[in-house]
């Protein structure tokens, strides 16, 4: 993966730069190379850049200083979350102003009359669940990275989770945002009551990755927590068999409030990491959870129960009690991490695919792994397609990181040539900026990026993000001057 050049007229103002931003937040400022560190990269952890600057803003009101200082003197913005990106979305630029928002932390109100939550960007994912789970409510999305993760990365990445299959990823869930355009100006869009006429600008902003703005306030739709929960354990000797399994339930019209898939190698690096009680002797497990009303719940457990039988599975178990519901869910989520007993590094891909394609495709990467002569789990959302292999590698032995990335970038288009798409929940990011074209048309990638244009005529959002190749934006024929010159005069035009 090439990683941008940065622009030397941005480096050589670097001084002028931090002690304007040191006046704008005196006190969220960082500017050494010892602070920069800590903000070099994200999870994507094979690339590091250190940032031109970081501010950590503390209210909407010093976020939209920094970006009127920033479209003034055409300073790229890098906007970050908690740098839990898998995509490496949140991957700085030599010549950016990275704005980190993890100090505006704030729940700023809990409506259970209208079922919402209104938080900061940087209010973790799972303190909204805390904050109003003892009124028995609870907030749907739960990516694994919930304990760390922040409202604003998932309004950016559109995360999901183990339980988007039923209750829906973040566009689902979001009610609204106050969001601070490039300029400084802030906009709110959407609200706590549904509907609305006009275009959906609060769907565009769900997974638009720091592309064009930044999302200061978000109103989160809240659940009634359901009054019963099952959760199932299946074991199968075959993987195409669960597979199958996870095709012929949905097909038979039963919607699980969550359905995860890991394959052996998976289930023994996670047994060896927290010990959750996973059969090590199976090929692969699908976690399976339903709720509901307590009938509901039975009958769609007796049915799904009938189809994993009919479809091969060599052994079935039902969590007894929240102690061991949670145990099971603890190691699901321990998945990633639990990858450090094997290999030094992973990636984590994000392809998504149709239900029906699943054994099909899990046998093709099966062979793959061979081919390339890596390291791979498999482990994901199966419910709805959203697959997570793992490669996993060292990227101090020559040439290994540039097949894992091959083989990562092998296994999406084979995601595209099913019917499928690049990304379920993380995002384009860099990782798969390169392989836009795979499924998009160049008039498809044009439209999107006027669309960017509406929001950030100078192209200062997140340079470098999504788009393999950037278009300077036009507007009635001319191209948007400011300061007297041509923002990045060397880009081609549309």
């Amino acid at each position: 993966m090439q990683l941008s050049e940065p622009d030397p007229t941005v480096l050589a103002r670097r001084d002028t730069i931090v002690a304007a931003l040191m006046r704008l937040v005196p006190d969220g400022t960082i500017s050494g190379p010892a602070g920069l560190a800590a903000y070099d990269g994200d999870a994507l952890t094979a690339y590091r850049q250190a940032p031109l600057v970081c501010v950590l803003p503390k209210t909407k009101e010093q976020v939209c200083a920094v970006l009127r200082f920033a479209a003034a003197e055409g300073i790229p913005i890098v906007p970050r979350g908690a740098g839990t990106s898998l995509s490496g979305g949140a991957l700085p630029r030599a010549d950016a102003i990275l704005v980190g928002l993890a100090r505006m932390n704030r729940i700023l109100e809990i409506d259970f009359e209208n079922a919402c939550v209104v938080a900061e960007p940087g209010v973790t994912n799972l303190a909204i669940t805390r904050a109003v789970e003892d009124r028995g409510f609870f907030y749907a999305p739960d990516p694994s990275s919930q304990i760390a993760c922040t409202v604003g990365g998932n309004v950016a990445e559109n995360s999901g989770g183990i339980h988007c299959l039923k209750y829906g990823i973040t566009t689902h869930n979001l009610l609204g945002v106050e969001l601070v355009l490039p300029g400084g100006a802030s906009v709110r869009l959407g609200g706590k009551a549904p509907g609305g006429s006009g275009f959906d600008l609060l769907g565009v902003i769900a997974g638009s990755e720091g592309l064009l703005g930044i999302v200061v306030e978000a109103t989160l739709r809240i659940l009634r927590k359901p009054p019963v929960t099952r959760t199932l354990l299946a074991a199968f000797n075959s993987v195409p068999d669960a597979g199958s399994c996870v095709a012929e339930i949905i097909a038979g019209g039963i919607v699980p409030a969550a359905m995860e898939f890991m394959d052996r190698r998976c289930i023994a690096a996670v047994e060896d990491y927290c010990a959750p009680g996973y059969p090590k002797d199976a090929e692969a497990i699908l976690i399976i959870e339903v709720d509901g009303v307590a009938d509901e719940a039975a009958d769609a457990l007796r049915c799904i129960v009938d189809i994993a039988r009919k479809s091969g599975a060599s052994a079935l178990s039902e969590a007894k009690g929240e102690t061991e519901r949670a145990k099971l869910w603890a190691g699901r989520k321990a998945a990633f991490p639990a990858m450090g007993r094997l290999a030094p590094d992973m990636l984590c891909m994000d392809g998504t695919i149709p239900r029906r394609a699943l054994p099909k495709v899990l046998a093709r990467m099966a062979e793959m792994a061979q081919d390339y002569g890596l390291g791979f789990c498999n482990v994901f959302h199966a419910g709805d397609g959203n697959l997570h292999p793992l490669i996993i590698f060292d990227v101090m032995k020559e040439g290994e990181l540039e097949r894992a990335e091959t083989f990562g970038a092998e296994i999406l288009k084979l995601c595209v040539e099913m019917g499928g798409v690049l990304t379920g929940e993380h995002g384009v990011g860099v990782e798969k900026r390169d392989l836009m074209p795979v499924m998009f048309s160049e008039s498809d990638l044009a439209q999107q990026q006027r669309l960017k244009c509406a929001f950030d005529s100078a192209g200062l959002f997140n340079p470098g993000k999504v788009f393999p190749t950037l278009s300077a934006c036009v507007e009635l024929g001319h191209m948007h001057v400011r300061g007297g010159r041509l923002p990045f005069a060397n880009i081609p035009r549309f």
